[in-house]
């Protein structure tokens, strides 16, 4: 009876309080919270890019130095670097640019490259000095669930598991340039001459280089969240044995899948929305729900599909068709928006099994994906206006955020804890359990 009542207070508490996202291990707070900023600011340059590319401004810069340089300072420096981009495709077809309208891209462009180094140097420079700093000999106690952690002063402020993602994120980021570079190309090779079309970077060089970019911001979160809560794990398992016992584990389980599905099918769509923005898609068909002025659902099969009869460029069609990548997206967008929906009823459905930070999770993730629905829907009637556009894509990385967010928050009951779990319930039974009705005992058996 003891043992009931002390787990049935252990689950009241976890169901008010739930797990702190804030860990009490103060070296692992530090190292978080410099994640998290790095995190920001990989956010914040997700922004510059954007509006680099809305101001058209991704291709004023004709060369790429892996260090870096000043902008031209004085009127001749910058007379030869306006004569250099003269010499690439896009002057073509921005002969009546001025010196000065020149400088406002340039200096778009050179932001955001000299962003990114500064994002390398601040993610760098602190990751060798806390994995070289020595942590602090603190005993960290949760009164509550008489559960106490343990940090030995003879470790570096980095835990030794997780310096593999150090280096992952690291590389990520050097990458991250070199993929830059290799989509600024596509926009100022000499076969750009004689394009018809406006001259911009290809579709699928510039979803690349968004995706690497999310890619990085999703990993130095999800690392952050995780050191804040590499003292809790002993309360993960704890109610994690608490919602089997409620009786919800499959839906519980189900929630969590929805909410994995639900974030990933964003990053998809933020992927597709880098096709649709490479093409100038949300400049056309600027209707809905329909795409056609006239009330049809859909463009014509041409344009959708291209020639039935070539198969050849199959791929370059998919990622060029101003048509089909604008259907995609909304789709995706559409979908997304419907599972967000979804999360935010099962979070009130499933309240009293929740942790407050797993509902606070579920149901800013509904909120932000109607709004971010909603919002791109206005941005495509609009005739996709810099300002719309450019909150457009902010959306979208609040709404990977709060999913990345949701999902973390959902792992108590995630497959490997709840084995664990299971596993040190089993071990723990009493003596006299009863048997299987259809056992086979020897008559000779004392039993």
């Amino acid at each position: 009876v003891r043992s009931s009542s002390s787990s049935s207070r252990v689950g009241k508490l976890l169901v008010e309080r739930g797990l702190s996202v804030w860990s009490r291990n103060r070296d692992h707070r530090v190292v978080g919270c410099w994640l998290v900023g790095t995190a920001g600011l990989v956010g914040g340059m997700v922004h510059v890019g954007g509006m680099t590319r809305l101001t058209k401004s991704g291709l004023s810069m004709t060369d790429w130095k892996p260090f870096g340089s000043l902008p031209p300072l004085t009127l001749e420096q910058w007379q030869v670097e306006f004569l250099r981009y003269q010499q690439y495709p896009e002057w073509q077809q921005r002969q009546n640019m001025t010196l000065s309208e020149f400088k406002t891209i340039f200096y778009w462009e050179w932001g955001h490259r000299m962003m990114g180094r500064a994002v390398g140097l601040v993610f760098t420079i602190p990751w060798i000095y806390f994995s070289f700093k020595k942590g602090r000999n603190v005993i960290t106690t949760n009164k509550i669930m008489n559960i106490s952690s343990h940090n030995n002063s003879k470790k570096s402020m980095i835990p030794r598991s997780y310096q593999p993602s150090m280096v992952g994120l690291w590389c990520l980021g050097g990458m991250q340039g070199l993929v830059g570079w290799w989509m600024v190309k596509s926009g100022i090779g000499e076969d750009r001459f004689e394009d018809k079309h406006e001259i911009r970077v290809q579709p699928q060089r510039l979803a690349t280089h968004l995706a690497m970019a999310f890619t990085t911001y999703s990993a130095l979160l999800y690392t952050a969240l995780n050191l804040f809560q590499n003292d809790n794990r002993a309360l993960l398992e704890k109610y994690a044995k608490y919602a089997i016992k409620s009786g919800k584990k499959l839906q519980l389980m189900k929630v969590r899948q929805l909410a994995m599905a639900t974030t990933g099918l964003t990053f998809v769509t933020v992927v597709s929305g880098a096709l649709v923005a490479g093409n100038d898609a949300g400049r056309a068909y600027n209707v809905f729900p329909h795409m056609m002025p006239d009330g049809q659902w859909l463009p014509p099969k041409e344009e959708l599909f291209g020639d039935p009869n070539n198969n050849n460029n199959r791929f370059k069609w998919m990622t060029h068709s101003t048509a089909y990548v604008q259907l995609q997206h909304r789709i995706l967008g559409m979908t997304t928006a419907t599972c967000g929906l979804g999360l935010a009823i099962a979070g009130f459905l499933y309240k009293k099994q929740l942790t407050p930070q797993a509902r606070i999770g579920l149901y800013t993730m509904g909120g932000i994906a109607v709004s971010q629905a909603s919002l791109g829907i206005v941005t495509l009637l609009s005739y996709v206006p810099l300002h719309l556009a450019a909150a457009h894509q902010l959306g979208s990385l609040a709404l990977l955020t709060s999913g990345l967010f949701t999902v973390h928050s959902l792992r108590y009951i995630s497959p490997r804890i709840l084995t664990k779990t299971a596993a040190v319930t089993t071990r723990n039974l009493p003596y006299h359990v009863p048997l299987p009705k259809n056992i086979l005992l020897h008559k000779h058996s004392p039993v």
